[in-house]
């Protein structure tokens, strides 16, 4: 079962772009509390105690209370908007929950023993984590803040599915699993094997050849040419009776 923890929220009177701007420059942020049958209230929270909160796993699956001037709600973190580039937090809406009426959560996913499995201890294998979380439906005090894979049996070219995922007490999934193909893969140990190419080292080796041969005929051709030459010149004795 998760544990709730408490967010200190005031309310907020006023309202428009304007007013939420000055609550920004104050260090609020601008939010919205529905549901359970009850009116929207408009409050404002602590801009970084929220934002350091956000960075934590739990702030978004988990059952909050939220204490608006003493009077506390059971709520979940429903929509938020962040600055595009800044750490800044602009607006939050909060959700509040009937603890008789099941709700629709996605909770985060717990791989566990992944560094003990084979898969893990096999060279060139890859695990890919295809989710890293589920939507479950259950009653508020069943919600848990996560749920554990164990990998510790996980074996090359395994695959676990959805369908293999042990769910607490009370807990469902909300996609229905009604046969092989609407079973989604979690987790895959694949096989990745390094393909050498061999081709530009075998037409390397007619092209060496090739050079070898196109190199040992000009040396022929060099070699050849300096023995016409000396085959032209005449004999000293012939000059001589040339010139008589």
């Amino acid at each position: 079962m998760s544990i709730s923890r408490v967010i200190e929220a005031q309310i907020r009177k006023d309202e428009g772009k304007g007013a939420s701007r000055r609550l920004r420059r104050a260090g609020f942020v601008p939010a919205v509390v529905y549901g359970a049958n009850q009116p929207p209230q408009n409050v404002q929270v602590v801009h970084n105690t929220v934002l350091l909160a956000s960075q934590k796993e739990w702030f978004f699956s988990s059952i909050l209370d939220l204490n608006v001037e003493g009077q506390v709600q059971k709520v979940l973190v429903r929509d938020w908007q962040k600055h595009p580039f800044k750490q800044l937090m602009m607006h939050m809406d909060f959700l509040r929950i009937n603890e008789n009426e099941a709700l629709r959560v996605s909770v985060p996913l717990h791989f566990l023993n992944k560094e003990i499995s084979p898969a893990a201890k096999t060279a060139g294998v890859v695990i890919s984590h295809n989710l890293t979380e589920v939507e479950i439906s259950c009653l508020p005090k069943d919600l848990p803040e996560y749920i554990e894979v164990d990998l510790s049996t996980l074996g090359p070219g395994d695959i676990i599915h959805l369908s293999s995922l042990k769910l607490p007490p009370n807990v469902e999934l909300v996609q229905q699993i009604v046969d092989e193909s609407s079973d989604v893969a979690m987790v895959s140990a694949n096989l990745v094997r390094e393909e050498v190419d061999e081709a530009p080292a075998e037409a390397a080796a007619p092209a060496a050849g090739a050079a070898g041969a196109a190199g040992a005929a000009a040396g022929a051709a060099g070699a050849a040419a300096p023995a016409a030459g000396k085959k032209d010149e005449k004999p000293a004795a012939a000059k001589k009776d040339d010139k008589k």
